[in-house]
């Protein structure tokens, strides 16, 4: 694909969490288009994925503490926030409550003081998710589900959050915000869905298939998922440039909710056999077991009671299960229309640097310890 060409600087960027799995990226991209911008990445730690760029700048700060926080944007003065910072999924309640909820309250009170022009929080696309109904073509019209109806407390959280982040728009009246809802992030450094893939075919434990391998799931590649955010970002900072002109409603970003995903649903399990294939898996179809959805439940069900014993999770969930079984993907027409999103990378190719990625890594671990 040719190289997008070079656009406008964005300023003075301060991405929240810009050493984690999606925030290094948006750093890469930002460094590789917009390299008269000026970065700052604000992380609990700043000791991982760093980007060796002389407009990159690295700060330690704690996002549940507001000191901390305002004394970063006082020395950075950012134009434009990209918060991408989030617990880990299974990180416990009052953790995902803190950082997710009340970290992002912070930060939009430090954003909100220092004047920054537009604020883009990394929400996420199962914020729309109910057990009860499957996401056919699900877009932004469909309804928050949070609380109660919400099994999975993290995304409560993140829906509290996205709408925290909504209302604050235009309070004051050029402090634009706006979010992304990205679904299935995969890529290099991922550290939950393909590292999970891969070390499954290690374990030769792609003989199996749970249902009929009937259900489409979005699966996005983070490169695309980091260029959702910068479209966002460009959108806000023109809005902010003609103020106190409102957009249309059709056209307007600032306020609003966008799904990004690679726009091409696949089948749940042809996803994990093209892993499988980059990581070396050969087995044919014919080889596979297909479990039924029931079965595959009452066996999660069962290694999750005896794992709980012993303190630690199994390979198969019931969480795994319904995943895995679910029709699960979304309409990325608004983000079409109103952003100019289009996905950059194909699944294909985004999975060959994914596991190509896995795979380098591996081979450097095996030579360090030949050394």
């Amino acid at each position: 694909m040719a190289a997008l060409p070079e656009v406008p600087s964005l300023g003075k960027v301060l991405v929240i969490g810009g050493c984690g799995f999606l925030g290094s990226h948006i750093v890469s991209l930002i460094v590789k288009r917009h390299p008269q911008s000026q970065i700052a990445v604000l992380d609990l730690r700043t000791n991982l994925n760093r980007n060796a760029s002389p407009i990159v700048s690295y700060h330690d700060c704690d996002i549940t503490n507001l000191d901390a926080v305002q004394s970063v944007f006082a020395t950075v003065k950012p134009d434009v926030v990209i918060h991408t910072a989030s617990p880990h999924f299974n990180a416990k309640s009052e953790i995902h409550n803190k950082v997710n909820v009340e970290g992002t309250k912070i930060l939009l009170k430090a954003a909100q003081d220092s004047k920054v022009k537009a604020f883009v929080y990394t929400s996420s696309a199962s914020v729309v998710l109910d057990p009860t109904r499957e996401l056919v073509n699900a877009d932004e019209t469909w309804p928050l589900v949070m609380g109660d109806r919400q099994p999975e407390y993290y995304t409560t959280t993140k829906a509290y959050a996205e709408i925290a982040v909504l209302e604050a728009n235009r309070t004051p009246s050029d402090f634009l915000t706006c979010a992304i809802r990205p679904a299935g992030i995969f890529g290099e450094g991922d550290v939950q869905l393909l590292p999970k893939m891969v070390t499954a075919f290690r374990k030769g434990q792609t003989k199996f298939q749970v249902g009929q391998n009937n259900n489409l799931f979005d699966f996005t590649y983070v490169e695309n998922i980091a260029h959702g955010h910068l479209l966002a970002a460009q959108a806000l900072l023109h809005t902010h440039s003609i103020l106190p002109t409102v957009p249309l409603d059709s056209e307007r970003v600032d306020g609003e909710a966008f799904f990004i995903t690679n726009g091409q649903p696949v089948y749940f399990w042809d996803f994990a056999r093209a892993v499988w294939h980059e990581a070396g898996d050969r087995l044919p179809l014919s080889s596979v077991w297909h479990l039924s959805d029931d079965v595959a439940w009452a066996i999660g069900t069962l290694l999750e009671s005896v794992f709980w014993v012993l303190g630690k999770t199994p390979n198969l969930t019931r969480a795994q299960v319904r995943y895995s079984t679910m029709t699960k993907y979304h309409s990325i027409e608004k983000a079409r229309r109103r952003l100019g999103f289009a996905p950059v990378v194909g699944l294909d190719e985004g999975i060959r640097r994914g596991v190509g990625y896995i795979l380098e890594q591996e081979e450097k671990e095996k030579q360090k310890k030949g050394q």
